[in-house]
């Protein structure tokens, strides 16, 4: 065992300790009233990690849904968990979100730790207790908050994740980065430079880190998503549109870097940003950098529909009956909230920017 960093994130309910660091995963193998629901995508390539009985679920974005939720209450219930039982879950996002939602309803709610085992919720989900479930083609509709007991996590499954989902990860802690401060997004940047391949695990530690150091500050700030919490959205609304309309043949993590680039380009159509700020423009050209490691993403953002985009896009939860609610920058490149009329032109302006980013195939092919 070999841990690295350690830090704990303040919640209305308690604290709960982070931990990161190489070949920590197994201290829940042999205690009692444990089970554990794994990917099982990664049950297959860690057999020497998980115990011999668990439960596994298919981490594909359909399986997201309250069905999956329905399913793996039923495989608790049939592994005997009660109240003082406690769930360990391994894997990514989806693994995340289903055990978050399905933890806090079995038996009104049961502890959980988490095993984050992809770039993305090691840099990003894997702290803030928040839950997503998808409802058909509408993205993360449904959901709760419910933090874990703990958080683990371990670099050693960075070993088997491919470009793209380091790819994913990277365009998430940028997000949170540059949400918070130029400097903050600077220091992001000289990391993730010294990430580069081959992946030196030590200073994807720090990356990992520096990503959820920041984003600790606006979870403790704003548990609840009613204020600053709220700028981490950046790029989301987009992004979710992206996913919903391409029947999420664009994964999240690559979705949200395109999100990003949107929410420039429809900020300096509305008149919100300049197009000459030099912070954006570094934060753009990273983005594509990321982007262009994405294998097959011209293809699929060829194949992707505008008009079907801007209709996945009305459908986000965070809009209000006659307002748009976006995350957009503004005249300093900074990120704001901000509430545009659902009006004819804004509308051509969504189609106009969906446009855009399927014109950005030629680009990053």
């Amino acid at each position: 065992m070999s841990g690295l960093f350690d830090f704990s994130i303040r919640t209305s309910t308690g604290s709960y300790k982070v931990a990161i660091g190489t070949d920590i995963i197994g201290p829940h193998r042999q205690q009692d009233q444990t089970v554990w629901i794994v990917d099982a995508g990664v049950a297959r390539l860690y057999t020497e990690v998980v115990p011999s009985s668990f439960i596994a679920q298919v981490a594909l974005e359909p399986e997201k849904s309250l069905a999956s939720v329905a399913r793996i209450i039923e495989q608790l219930r049939k592994h005997g968990t009660n109240r003082e039982s406690h769930v360990v879950a391994v894997g990514g996002g989806i693994i995340q979100d289903l055990v978050t939602f399905a933890a806090s309803c079995y038996m009104r709610g049961i502890t959980w730790t988490y095993y984050p085992t992809t770039m993305l919720s090691m840099v990003d989900s894997c702290i803030g207790g928040k839950s997503s479930i998808n409802v058909g083609n509408l993205k993360n509709i449904a959901g709760n908050f419910y933090p874990p007991h703990q958080v683990i996590i371990d670099t050693r499954f960075c070993e088997t994740l491919t470009d793209e989902q380091m790819a994913e990860g990277f365009c998430e802690a940028a997000k949170i980065c540059y949400a918070d401060s130029d400097d903050t997004f600077d220091t992001f940047l000289e990391l993730a430079e010294g990430c580069a391949m081959p992946y030196r695990i030590e200073r994807i530690a720090r990356l990992i880190q520096h990503s959820l150091w920041t984003k600790k500050h606006f979870i403790e700030e704003d548990e609840f998503d009613q204020g600053i919490r709220l700028l981490l959205n950046f790029g989301h609304c987009f992004g979710h549109a992206l996913e919903g309309s391409t029947s999420f043949a664009i994964s999240h993590g690559t979705a949200v870097g395109l999100g990003m680039l949107a929410a420039e380009n429809i900020s300096i159509k509305l008149g919100f940003a300049k197009d000459d700020l030099a912070n954006v423009f570094k934060l753009t050209t990273y983005v594509r950098q990321l982007l262009r490691s994405v294998p097959g993403l011209a293809d699929k953002l060829r194949k992707m529909s505008p008009a079907a985009a801007v209709d996945c896009f009305m459908a986000d939860k965070k809009h209000t009956a006659d307002f748009f609610t976006l995350i957009l920058l503004d005249h300093e490149g900074r990120l704001q909230r901000v509430k545009v009329p659902k009006s004819d032109p804004v509308r051509a302006q969504l189609l106009s920017t969906f446009q855009y980013l399927k014109e950005l195939a030629d680009e990053i092919q």
